[in-house]
């Protein structure tokens, strides 16, 4: 074999070797499929203020939870851009996930130990607590006013259980109505419908105005974390590292502070 030819033949090995180990890394991290649809599919939520909403006069999705989409579609795919966000709610994100319309869910989801069952989750990026509004007019100045009272909860979410399980320990009854999504349980709220608008606090933030008022009661930690499906663990641990990154380097903290959470 003459000196070119051998030149050549270890080029093409040196290739070849070369586009396994990228194969391999990228195998790795879980994100081959993201970057062979060149796009990052994520269920965020689009009318929690703060965290995922959707701008109705800029027709563009904003929030904490929005921004944390952006960098890992830069991360992943070099390009904030190259991003799809799907609205979805407490009762809907789950299964969009699951059937594979989506790549990820980073919308105020709680991290159970009954969810890491079904999904993988990253380090918490936030944590909250269940809170309460109720309209000033009503008199309710804490759990305790609540007995025979109707709670307005979202579908599939933990409020109704964390708020039931501290009302039965003070032997309060409660009433539950459940709805598809906030903006109509502050509507029953405003209405009548329902004495309380329970869900975590900072999500009520977003929806407390001069004739309402978060009371001071608070139950059950709520830890959102970027949440995958559990058969891409290769995924989860990637994002993972990121989340702990962003953490360790005051990236979250600054975009918590700029979203006033």
């Amino acid at each position: 074999m003459n000196g070119k030819r051998l030149f050549l033949v270890v080029s093409a090995a040196l290739l070849i070797v070369a586009a396994n180990a990228c194969k391999k890394q990228e195998d790795s991290s879980g994100t081959a499929a993201i970057k062979k649809a060149a796009v990052l599919k994520v269920g965020v939520k689009a009318d929690v203020p703060g965290f995922g909403l959707l701008n109705t006069s800029t027709n563009r999705y904003e929030g904490l939870e929005i921004e944390l989409a952006k960098l890992l579609a830069t991360e992943i795919l070099g390009d904030a851009g190259k991003i799809r966000f799907e609205p979805v709610t407490a009762k809907t994100r789950g299964p969009l996930l699951d059937n594979g319309e989506l790549d990820m869910i980073i919308a105020t989801f709680t991290i159970t130990e009954e969810r890491k069952l079904t999904y993988n989750f990253s380090t918490p990026y936030y944590t909250d607590a269940v809170g309460m509004l109720v309209k000033r007019s009503s008199g309710i100045g804490s759990l305790a006013d609540l007995d025979g009272k109707t709670i307005g909860v979202a579908q599939s979410a933990t409020s109704r259980e964390a708020i039931d399980a501290a009302a039965k320990a003070i032997g309060v009854t409660l009433k539950f109505a459940e709805f598809s999504t906030y903006p109509e349980i502050k509507a029953a709220l405003d209405s009548g419908r329902v004495d309380v608008f329970s869900v975590d606090k900072s999500i009520l933030n977003g929806y407390l105005d001069s004739e309402s008022v978060i009371l001071p009661d608070e139950f059950s930690p709520q830890p959102y974390g970027v949440t995958t499906k559990l058969s891409n663990k290769a995924l989860a641990d990637y994002v993972d590292g990121f989340i702990q990154k962003w953490l360790g380097d005051g990236t979250i903290a600054r975009l918590i502070a700029q979203f006033n959470l």
